[in-house]
């Protein structure tokens, strides 16, 4: 199958580009940056210049393509330069449907979040959830996957358990946000990246949605603990009471210097659980990884 894939060098694009040439489907990328495709995929995937806005690209990507892999998002705005959820998400999406229709492809996988719903309360999810409304307008046959916390190897660029690990790496003592008990379902980068591959191959997911979380619930403060395991840095920890967190993230947001935003905290807060986790295995069969940080992922 020839497969047009959207945020393929990104964290979870770069395991989903391997699993889908490791089945032996074609591989082209949209990328604004060729550099950061892998050393290991150069060559082997057919790389377009461009991003979501440029409709030309994409029309160039879809050309003769079978199916789309839409994987594009983004945890932070940057209002500046334009870059904003409803740009990427809503309008970036609307964009890719467009050009899927136009160039007659027919099947979709797409990625939201694990929340996305509505009456959303954080950015984030509201405009994952638009996307998502989007995707079930367009016609098209699409399947939707909704993961929680990624962790595991994966490709450049941010996510949720690294930007963690950059702040045990530089605060003097580890800042534990609230009482951290918030309730997270981490999901491996191999379960991601098989069922997404996966999807591409079976018309029984056609139209479905998958929640997409691991084996186990953990609270935040568990990763906290196993990020400075894995990190070596053995330092003491400290309760940092919600209030104080968010007048220091809504602060810092102003100069761009905060480690996590309002939107990340609000949904750190709200948890991140699978309802029916089981669902995602029995359907594609994959083994469900047990949640561990390795030194090299982080």
């Amino acid at each position: 199958m020839r497969v047009f894939v959207t945020g393929g060098t990104g964290y979870v694009g770069v395991p989903v580009v391997r699993e889908l040439l490791r089945r032996g489907h074609s591989v082209t990328l949209l990328a604004r940056d060729a550099s950061r495709v892998p050393a290991d995929l150069c060559g082997l995937v057919h790389v377009v210049d461009g991003d979501l806005a440029d409709s030309t690209a994409l029309q160039i990507g879809m050309n003769q393509a079978d199916a789309v892999v839409h994987l594009v998002g983004i945890i932070r705005e940057n209002r500046r330069r334009g870059i904003t959820m409803q740009a990427v998400h809503v309008g970036g999406t609307t964009a890719v449907l467009e050009a899927a229709r136009r160039a007659g492809v027919e099947r979709l996988i797409h990625m939201s979040a694990l929340g996305a719903r509505v009456g959303a309360r954080s950015r984030y999810h509201k405009t994952k959830w638009e996307a998502e409304t989007r995707v079930r307008q367009s016609g098209l046959k699409f399947t939707i996957f909704r993961p929680s916390v990624v962790f595991g190897p994966g490709g450049p660029g941010e996510n949720f358990v690294r930007q963690l690990a950059t702040v045990v790496r530089r605060a003097p003592v580890v800042p534990v946000i609230g009482d951290g008990h918030f309730r997270l379902q981490p999901v491996h980068t191999r379960t991601v990246s098989a069922t997404f591959a996966a999807a591409l191959e079976m018309d029984s997911t056609i139209g479905e949605t998958f929640d997409v979380g691991g084996p186990s619930v953990v609270e935040y403060e568990d990763i906290v603990r196993e990020i400075v395991d894995v990190s070596g840095k053995k330092r003491g920890s400290v309760h940092i009471p919600l209030p104080i967190i968010e007048v220091f993230v809504r602060g810092a947001t102003v100069f761009g210097s905060s480690p996590l935003s309002m939107d990340q905290l609000t949904m750190l807060k709200e948890g991140s659980v699978v309802p029916n986790g089981e669902r995602l295995y029995q359907v594609f069969g994959v083994e469900p990884i047990p949640f561990h940080i390795a030194r090299e992922d982080i």
